[in-house]
């Protein structure tokens, strides 16, 4: 292998580690996504169906510490994160339907009121901030305990990555 194929192989390797990682945050458009008036859309702002799964995600993360009749924003807040920032990179694309998926499901399990999330949930400019270590989730990857099984794919991942560039 020359050493443009070693820079190369570097290259990959470095795209997959930094894929997992770089949750960043967890918009306030795709907060407010569930709120929006869905219908009477044209063709020119039809979105894209969502390349991840959220129905057999596992919603007790959020069910089970987000309980009414007085939403503590705290435990709300945090739960919301814990579930969200894992799918952060698709939720936050305003061309695909993914918030409004997400919001659909988390709201039909949790049965919460309308715009619960995006009138408690602020903490800056962007939206909510994620972990930066959050493991992003993949088209394909069962959603069910999705920062478990990605979480290990990552240091997987990264190790690969720290060997290949040792090696190089």
């Amino acid at each position: 292998m020359g050493p443009h194929g070693g820079i190369a192989l570097r290259a990959v390797a470095l795209a997959a580690v930094l894929g997992f990682a770089a949750a960043g945050f967890i918009s306030n458009d795709a907060l407010l996504e569930r709120g929006r008036d869905t219908t009477g859309r044209s063709l020119l702002q039809q979105k894209k169906d969502c390349p991840v799964s959220f129905q057999d995600a596992n919603y007790t993360v959020i069910t089970s510490r987000c309980k009414g009749p007085l939403y503590q924003p705290t435990l709300c807040c945090g739960a919301l994160k814990d579930f969200a920032c894992p799918y952060s990179t698709y939720i936050n694309d305003v061309s695909t339907n993914c918030a409004a998926t997400m919001f659909s499901y988390i709201n039909l399990y949790g049965k919460y009121p309308p715009g619960l999330f995006a009138n408690t949930c602020h903490e800056g400019d962007k939206g909510l901030a994620c972990p930066e270590d959050t493991p992003q989730i993949e088209p394909g990857q069962k959603a069910s305990g999705a920062a478990a099984v990605a979480a290990p794919a990552a240091a997987l991942a990264a190790a690969a990555a720290v060997s290949l560039l040792v090696s190089c």
